[in-house]
């Protein structure tokens, strides 16, 4: 039988692991360099999650996750629980190395393939499933963790990402997704009963997925799934938490199951008359995901109660929650000293929705009188966003009425590769870069010397043109055919430009997960978008001024600078990306002038915001497609353009990767093996590509053996006229002596085969 359980009133659905000032991120780091051992690693680990704990409960939280800490990531946790890791790991003999070797490889071992997590910019693994896995259950991990919560007096929830969304979303060799479901199902079940052992009282289980487009035999998965689960004799409530849309067909078959409880989205879809559709949910808890766990605006709470009260009357019972998990949002605002303190206060981060969260739930547990100044606040601040001035600019608004289709057209691609051969005289299978290398100490240095006022600008733009110099230098030697100055001036390649664009803010600490101990700062879009002065231009004819060989200028897409920012949410997206694009048009106009033969604009993030449903996709390619043409169509036909796209599954946008028009698109293909040039192929893809021919993600070097075979797949799909060498991404993670070894290997490997 169930474990007896009351409904919670207020939650998150889980929560940010790096720490507030990235302790986890330099813990790993440090492992990984040898200079702490395991012990210390995992006493980081521990103090964080105490931390955690100890935060959401002095909120007034009354069901608080476990589980959401990680290393590295949730699929990769939920991998080693299930016994799923890859072979090629096996004979690692220490867990946590085995672990670290599957996420990002080494010198012998490559790592598991990575991808974006639905419509997000955070990178998970991709679980590799084939005959030869043999599925057992590991749950030490998360029943530590939620001892460490039961000890404390904590309600904790253990959170588990669900057997739909692991197996659709694993890589799976052979066989359909859900024909494994038979031998993962025993296992859930087992674990259920371990959890209530423990002292759960609920678990949730994390099914993204369903916001899918589900075909009849996923359904009929769902159905088999939870009816499955919710008949196991002994277990917790069960939470089935959906997010980053609508359940749409998922939810009636959710409740149909003897499940517990759902939590839906309503900051991405779900209404309050798709829950009143559903008769059986008025058996169950609505975990209702008001305050959206992936932007950083303050909710109006006053919104948010009417759609809870409008509620109450069509579930068993309503907790408030974050629309998802707050790992998409930095920790909290308090550290922010230097934002404007009009726009701050229009903002609320992790620790500011925990406590919107908590206002939320006192109000429909105890009336408004009882958080009657927070919800006064709250006005205040939505108010004073509505009427700001700086939200609206009318030369830049005046400017796109009056752009027309000629402003996002070239001329044939055709026309344009035998002008741009005769201006290049690049090689056959031109050798180059993604654009850049690694942000050494020195660099941080002086950037860190220039904000806290040690040296001048004089002396920050001497210090930053030596370390192009020696890039520039190292290309030369390697004999790379089209170079790049390395981007030693960037401190991210969004937030860089955000910091030169009017109508964006930047902040200090506000660090988001993007991929293991990879973090980023997403820049603020508030208000209408204008590119006050150039950006690149000087760094870029600098560098062009030490080598007679092209210099690429590198520019980040407007479709990318969206998606890696917080964007304002008070107008379409694409009018967004459409102001973002002028700016970039401007910029690429004036590398053009100032002598760049070669102009990358990089969009790795154009797949990464495909809406979910299909039936939304198409207007979304339509337009970040136009905003990509508009960045990109001003210039000559002999100036190249050349795009980057990288991290994800690139199959549903293959067409649209076509119709950017660029005339070198540079893609990563290194961990899924060449597999999106057969995509590129039987779409009629018949511009210039670079696929990448090695994984920068990965410590490895990689052999001049490994990199011509990688070739030799590439040239079966495209003609050896088209295809460009490089890596699959930009070198700022990587040590300099791996990237000099690498790119020796990847100079050879096309000298051979030319």
């Amino acid at each position: 039988m169930a474990v007896p359980h009351t409904p919670f009133t207020a939650t998150v659905l889980g929560l940010p692991r790096i720490g507030p000032n990235r302790e986890l991120e330099r813990a790993v780091e440090d492992y990984w360099a040898g200079t702490i051992d395991a012990d210390r690693l995992h006493a980081a680990g521990h103090e964080l999650r105490l931390a955690h704990l100890s935060v959401l409960a002095a909120a007034g939280l009354d069901s608080i996750p476990v589980g959401t800490f990680s290393y590295y990531d949730q699929m990769l946790d939920t991998a080693v629980m299930l016994g799923a890791l890859p072979s090629r790991v096996h004979d690692i003999a220490d867990p946590l190395d085995r672990y670290f070797a599957a996420a990002r490889g080494t010198d012998a071992i490559a790592p598991l393939a990575m991808t974006k997590w639905f419509d997000t910019n955070y990178h998970y693994l991709v679980p590799e499933i084939d005959r030869e896995t043999r599925f057992s259950l590991h749950p030490e991990k998360l029943l530590s963790e939620l001892a460490e919560a039961v000890e404390l007096g904590i309600p904790a929830r253990p959170v588990v990402i669900g057997p739909l969304t692991f197996l659709q979303l694993a890589e799976h060799a052979d066989g359909r997704a859900l024909d494994r479901l038979p031998e993962v199902l025993p296992l859930y079940q087992d674990l259920l009963g371990r959890l209530a052992d423990a002292g759960a009282t609920w678990v949730q289980f994390d099914e993204p997925v369903l916001v899918t487009d589900l075909t009849v035999g996923e359904l009929a998965g769902l159905r088999t799934t939870y009816a499955a689960l919710s008949s196991t004799q002994h277990r917790p409530a069960l939470l089935v938490a959906t997010y980053f849309g609508h359940p749409d067909s998922a939810l009636a078959a959710l409740a149909d199951m003897g499940i517990d409880g759902v939590a839906v989205d309503f900051t991405a879809g779900t209404t309050v008359d798709a829950i009143a559709s559903v008769p059986a949910l008025t058996r169950k808890l609505v975990v209702a995901g008001v305050v959206d766990g992936r932007n950083i605006w303050r909710t109006d709470l006053d919104a948010a109660l009417s759609t809870l009260g409008s509620l109450l009357g069509s579930a068993g019972s309503v907790a408030v929650s974050s629309s998802c998990s707050l790992l998409h949002v930095p920790y909290s605002l308090t550290p922010e000293t230097t934002l404007d303190e009009r726009l701050r206060s229009w903002l609320a981060f992790g620790a500011e929705k925990v406590t919107e969260v908590g206002i939320l739930a006192a109000a429909i547990t105890h009336g408004t009188n009882t958080v009657a100044a927070e919800l006064r606040a709250a006005r205040a601040a939505t108010e004073s966003r509505r009427t700001d001035p700086r939200l609206h600019d009318n030369a830049v608004r005046a400017r796109l009425a009056a752009l027309t289709p000629g402003d996002t057209t070239r001329a044939p691609a055709a026309e344009r590769l035998v002008k741009q051969r005769a201006h290049l005289n690049l090689p056959l299978l031109p050798t180059t870069t993604i654009g850049s290398f690694p942000q050494t100490s020195a660099i941080r240095s002086a950037r860190a010397a220039l904000h806290s006022g040690e040296i001048d600008d004089a002396e920050y733009v001497r210090r930053m043109r030596s370390e192009i110099d020696d890039v520039i230098a190292l290309q030369e030697r390697l004999g790379l055919d089209a170079l790049v100055h390395g981007e030693p001036e960037r401190n991210d390649m969004v937030q860089y430009f955000a910091e030169l664009l009017d109508g964006f803010a930047v902040t200090e600490h506000g660090w988001v997960q993007s991929s293991g101990t990879r973090c980023v700062r997403p820049p603020i879009m508030y208000g209408d978008v204008a590119r006050p002065a150039p950006m690149t231009t000087d760094w870029i004819g600098y560098a062009q001024s030490r080598t007679d060989k092209p210099v690429k200028g590198m520019l980040t897409g407007p479709v990318t600078i969206l998606a890696w920012s917080f964007v304002r949410d008070d107008q379409p997206m694409a009018d967004s990306a459409r102001q973002v694009a002028l700016a970039i048009r401007d910029e690429v106009a004036d590398l053009e002038t100032g002598g760049a033969r070669i102009i990358q604009v990089d969009e790795p993030a154009l797949r990464e915001l495909l809406p979910l449903r299909a039936a939304e996709q198409s207007r979304y390619l339509a337009w970040s497609v136009q905003a990509f043409r508009l960045a990109t169509s001003g210039v000559a036909d002999t100036t190249q353009i050349h795009t980057h796209l990288c991290c994800s599954e690139f199959g549903e946008v293959i067409g649209a990767i076509a119709e950017l028009d660029a005339d070198v698109t540079s893609i990563e293909a290194a961990r899924s093996r060449m597999e999106v040039l057969d995509d590129l192929d039987a779409a009629g893809f018949d511009l210039g590509v670079g696929p990448g021919v090695y994984d920068i993600h990965s410590p490895r070097v990689p052999s001049v053996e490994e990199i011509t075979d990688a070739l030799r797949a590439a040239l079966k799909a495209v003609p050896r006229e088209r295809l460009w060498v490089n890596p699959d991404c930009g070198l700022e993670t990587r040590r300099p002596a791996e990237v000099e070894a690498a790119l020796r290997n990847l100079v050879a490997a096309a000298a051979a085969l030319r």
